[in-house]
């Protein structure tokens, strides 16, 4: 069995209070119907490897590949995006339960750390690690556990995955 290799994103810094649609599409040179799927679920073989890109924009044509996984290849995987759509979206669902409890942070910083284990033939993602560091002078850390909570159980990225969420969560004063 090979070791779990741990992917990190974050930190990411202040939370968005907007939310935006975010739509992955990998893109190939022959028409959806052609392939017999949507849009947004097209892939590509490139000469470099394949290819990925948003509606946003913030990715476009960014390599993806499987050796970035467990090698030094060029580009992104799908765990560290899941790793990175998981930080983002916890500080944004943290900043929403501080905001119902009347706290502004001066700053909320998240890093998922995605564990990706040997299952078989294939791979599963076991765990997810939040490691949270909130700025909040004069804090109160009931209030802040209990947000912390409350957003890990209601951030819709924690709830699609199908794996062990553990968390760590700091305030600073």
């Amino acid at each position: 069995m090979q070791a779990p290799r741990n992917l990190r994103a974050g930190p990411l810094r202040r939370a968005s209070q907007s939310l935006r649609s975010a739509r992955s599409r990998a893109e190939t040179g022959e028409s959806d119907e052609a392939q017999g799927i949507s849009s947004l679920a097209r892939r590509s073989a490139r000469r470099q490897g394949l290819s990925i890109s948003t509606d946003s924009g913030v990715l476009k044509e960014t390599q993806y590949s499987f050796s970035t996984r467990f090698a030094d290849g060029i580009g992104t995987n799908p765990e560290e995006l899941i790793a990175a759509a998981h930080a983002g979206c916890f500080s944004m669902a943290l900043s929403a339960e501080l905001g119902k409890a009347g706290i502004t942070p001066e700053r909320i910083g998240t890093t998922a750390t995605v564990t990706l284990d040997k299952d078989g033939g294939g791979f599963t993602i076991t765990t997810v690690h939040l490691d949270v560091a909130v700025k909040i002078p004069g804090g109160d850390k009931a209030a802040f556990d209990k947000a912390t909570a409350d957003a890990k159980a209601g951030c819709p990225v924690s709830k699609v995955l199908n794996a062990t969420i553990t968390m760590d969560a700091r305030l600073e004063t």
